[in-house]
C-alpha cells in the first residue's frame, strides 16, 4: 500500500497555469526580476539599475499634467490608405484593437504646475509610433492650438520614423510640423521636446530636435538612420555609445538628460523660466 503519490512534471505544469500572467518582468539591463507593482510605483523604471522601460501614452500624460486639467483633442482622426498599400488597413486595425487608440500620438490641452500647455505624446505600441499623415496632422494642430491660445508646448517623442505605407504624404509631415513650430517660436512661446527610447528617422529629423530645450530620458537611442546603415555607408567604426542620449548630450544635440521621476518638475521649472506667469481659469 502506497502512502505517497509520485509527482510528475505534468503536475507542476498544471500548477503553473494557475499563476497570474504578466506580474513579473525581467529587467533588460540588469536582469533583475521585478514585480508589476514595483514597476508601476517607479514609473516603469527599474528600482535596481534605473533602466527606463516603455510607457504608454495615458500613463505618461497622467505623470505630466496637473490632475483634472487634461482635455484631449482630435481623438477621432484615423489613418486612411491613400496609396492602397497592401495590408496597411489591416495593420492599422490591428493596432487600434491592441492599443485602444486611433493613432500613434495623443494630443490635448492641460496645465503643468499651473502653466497652460499643449501636449503631444507618441505611443510606440501603435505602428512603432511611425509618423503618418494623421500623426503629423495631430501634432500640427496641437502646435497651432498652443500658438493661438498662448500656451507652452511639450511633445514627448518616441518613433521609428516616417510611416512608409503613406509614402510622400508621410514625409511631408516633417515640413508641416516644422513650419508650425516656426510660427510658434515667432510668437515668443516655448517648445520643450522630450525624446524617449527610441526616437528615429523623420521624427528626429523634424520636430523632435527643434525644441527651445531638448530633453531625453537616460539610455534613449536617438538618430536618423540605424547604426548598421551608418557603418556600412561611411565604412567607419562607430564610437562607443553612439546615438545614445548620453552621447548626444556630449555632442550638443540635447540639453539635459532627465530621469522619468524628475521629468514633471523639470518641465515645470523650465516653464517658469520661459513663460511670463501662470494663468488662471480653464485648462
Amino acid at each position: 500500500m502506497s502512502f505517497f503519490k509520485k509527482l510528475t512534471l505534468g503536475a507542476f505544469s498544471e500548477k503553473k497555469t494557475d499563476m497570474p500572467e504578466g506580474q513579473w518582468h525581467k529587467c533588460p539591463s540588469c536582469k533583475a526580476m521585478l514585480h508589476e507593482i514595483d514597476l508601476v510605483e517607479n514609473l516603469r523604471t527599474c528600482p535596481k539599475c534605473g533602466h527606463h522601460s516603455p510607457m504608454d501614452s495615458d500613463t505618461r500624460i497622467a505623470t505630466i499634467i496637473d490632475g483634472g486639467t487634461w482635455q484631449p483633442m482630435d481623438e477621432n482622426l484615423r489613418s486612411l490608405n491613400p496609396l492602397d498599400f497592401k495590408g496597411y488597413a489591416d495593420k492599422v486595425a490591428a493596432s487600434i484593437k491592441k492599443t485602444e487608440m486611433n493613432e500613434a500620438v495623443v494630443t490635448g490641452r492641460g496645465k503643468l504646475h499651473g502653466y497652460p500647455v499643449a501636449l503631444g505624446v507618441m505611443d510606440f505600441r501603435f505602428q512603432g509610433a511611425s509618423m503618418g499623415s494623421v500623426v503629423g496632422e495631430k501634432i500640427t494642430r496641437a502646435i497651432e492650438t498652443a500658438t493661438r491660445e498662448k500656451r507652452g508646448l511639450i511633445i514627448v517623442a518616441a518613433s521609428g520614423g516616417a510611416r512608409m505605407h503613406e509614402g510622400i504624404l508621410s514625409l511631408m509631415q516633417m515640413a508641416k510640423t516644422s513650419g508650425a513650430l516656426a510660427l510658434h517660436h515667432q510668437a515668443g512661446l516655448p517648445f520643450i521636446s522630450v525624446l524617449t527610447h527610441p526616437t528615429f528617422g523623420g521624427t528626429t529629423a523634424s520636430f523632435a530636435v527643434l525644441g527651445d530645450i531638448n530633453l531625453a530620458e537616460p539610455g534613449t537611442v536617438i538618430g536618423f538612420a540605424g547604426p548598421v546603415v551608418i557603418k556600412e555607408t561611411t565604412h567607419q567604426k562607430l564610437p562607443p555609445g553612439f546615438q545614445t542620449a548620453e552621447f548626444m548630450l556630449t555632442h550638443g544635440l540635447i540639453d539635459r538628460i532627465v530621469p522619468r521621476k524628475q521629468l514633471r518638475d523639470t518641465l515645470g521649472q523650465f516653464l517658469s523660466y520661459l513663460m511670463p506667469a501662470r494663468q488662471t481659469g480653464a485648462a
